[in-house]
């Protein structure tokens, strides 16, 4: 069975004694030996897996960062759907591991239970599911976003630059946290034109949502059938269907997570950006610094954990008047003047 496991995450195992194993996962760059003084990360990736030119690169971008700036070793394991996750997290537990992260929501369930399990090993989930009052083992971090906020001034960019009126928005799994997505540029949308419209679409209910090009394709060119001009993903590799309709169509797109502009250089208006690579290198640091403390961390406007891309890229559509009213609706967040709805 340890064999079996070992081959589908692409992991060596080495038996030490009839008791112990060691486990050393495949990396793509880290080093399985650390120097001294620096930390060993172990990460398990989401859906999608590295290359999804979003939520995971991101992640992989923080591990580079760490292992530039604090000579920090990484390895990560791409696992499927199920007990996969589980199962790997277990492996980098078990190991010579400081650190050990669960990119993504579904990791949620198994990263309590596995740090409970080993009290001496630090762990952090990105977009932890989690509500107020939920216990946490104390050698966990759970890092969430406000979503909603980013959102929500990509959702004002698209009603100023839209002709029609009418956005678009393509979602992946249809769960709470992409409805942050949709809520906030909805909200954001109607701010600026009250009288325009956003369509809504996800792709499915299972995390297949979030790795389907072709669906993501044909959401869109539905949506652009009944108007829209402008459409904003919130679903992982999903969203490169979207991108090649507004490439077909010539309509502009809006990119999630990281800066996706290379995608389709003349049709991605802007990106939501979600700061998971500072994330993932604060979270290393913490370790590296010997400040590392469990709990909650919600990252919005105000703390720089989400934003959006402005650059000259993409300042033909942004002109400085378009500009200046969305960053004056970025200073009414933050200074909670105005609370972006979440559903």
């Amino acid at each position: 069975m340890a064999t079996m496991v070992a081959r589908r995450f692409g992991v060596r195992l080495f038996c030490v004694s009839a008791l112990v194993l060691l486990v050393s996962a495949c990396s793509g760059g880290g080093e399985t030996s650390k120097n001294e003084g620096s930390v060993s990360v172990g990460l398990v990736f989401d859906i999608g897996g590295l290359g999804d030119k979003s939520f995971n690169d991101a992640a992989h971008r923080g591990l580079l960062q760490a292992k530039g700036e604090l000579d920090a070793a990484f390895e990560y394991i791409e696992p499927a759907e199920g007990s996969e996750r589980e199962a790997a997290l277990r492996i980098f537990a078990a190991g010579d591991f400081d650190l050990i992260i669960g990119v993504g929501f579904l990791f949620t369930d198994d990263i309590k239970q596995v740090a409970q399990e080993f009290p001496e090993k630090k762990f952090a989930c990105i977009d932890i599911t989690w509500n107020e009052g939920d216990a946490l083992p104390s050698n966990l971090l759970g890092i969430k976003f406000r979503e909603e906020e980013g959102s929500y001034l990509v959702g004002a960019l698209a009603a100023l630059v839209s002709e029609s009126g009418v956005g678009g928005f393509v979602g992946g799994m249809d769960i709470p946290l992409i409805h942050k997505f949709e809520a906030g540029y909805r909200a954001g949308f109607e701010r600026v034109r009250p009288e325009g419209k956003v369509l809504v679409r996800y792709a499915g209910v299972t995390g297949d949502a979030f790795q389907n090009p072709t669906k993501g394709k044909e959401l869109a060119l539905a949506q652009i059938d009944q108007g829209a001009d402008v459409i904003f993903h919130a679903s992982g590799s999903t969203g490169l269907g979207v991108f090649e309709a507004a490439r077909e169509r010539d309509i502009l797109a809006i990119g999630v997570d990281s800066d996706q502009q290379s995608e389709a250089p003349e049709h991605i208006l802007t990106s939501m950006t979600k700061e998971v690579d500072v994330a993932v290198f604060e979270t290393v640091k913490s370790v590296v610094d010997g400040t590392f403390v469990g709990g909650v961390q919600v990252l919005g406007l105000a703390e720089g954990g989400v934003d959006y891309v402005f650059g000259e890229q993409n300042a033909r559509w942004i002109d400085d008047e378009k500009r200046s009213l969305v960053e004056s609706m970025r200073q009414e967040i933050i200074s909670k003047k105005t609370t972006v709805p979440i559903r």
